[in-house]
């Protein structure tokens, strides 16, 4: 016979509205804003009575308040605009693009200048570079040859870029970012 186990107790998610409104909200009085209303602190029931004479609803803005502010206003036309607002502001985020360009110590000058110019156009479009310089088996004695091959990629594209980390060695790999100037970025 299985024993039933009771599942662990769910804190209280309130699945209404994010706002109070109208009946919803708990205060005895409350400041009331809103067009075509005299601002002011009224109780709960006059505040109701004049959401309801010029047919909209009553939603709680500021709850820590005191007392609380209410506005009187169509509450779905005020979620629309609020979405509206915050799509407009994750638009206007600027997004970070990091491309990796990966070398070994033995990479000849003709990968070199072909990895260089493929580096100038991420450089140009605006997005970072974590440039690294990996070393598989034995090749990790030619460290040295890893840091110059660096040097060399950072004298190649210093007009379009600033060093944003040194070249440094981790575990197997020499690491470098780099970031576009302002002047690049479109």
């Amino acid at each position: 016979m299985a024993i039933k186990r009771r599942k662990a107790r769910q804190p209280f998610r309130r699945r209404g509205p994010e706002h109070n409104i109208n009946n919803f909200i708990s205060a005895p009085t409350v400041r009331v804003v809103g067009e075509g209303i005299t601002p002011g602190v009224y109780t709960i029931d006059r505040a109701l009575e004049m959401a309801k004479e010029q047919g909209l609803d009553l939603v709680e803005i500021a709850s820590k308040a005191d007392p609380p502010v209410c506005k009187v206003i169509d509450y779905q036309k005020f979620l629309y605009d609020k979405k509206k607002k915050e799509k407009e502001i994750k638009a206007k985020a600027q997004k970070t693009v990091v491309k990796e360009i990966r070398f070994t110590p033995h990479t000849d000058d003709h990968d070199f200048e072909f990895k260089a110019k493929h580096a100038e156009n991420f450089l140009k479009e605006g997005a970072k570079l974590k440039v690294y310089v990996q070393f598989k088996g034995r090749a990790i004695v030619f460290k040295d040859k890893g840091f110059q091959l660096m040097e060399k990629f950072i004298e190649r594209l210093e007009e379009l870029c600033k060093v944003e980390q040194e070249p440094k060695m981790d575990g197997r790999r020499i690491n470098m970012f780099l970031a576009p100037l302002k002047t690049q970025k479109k």
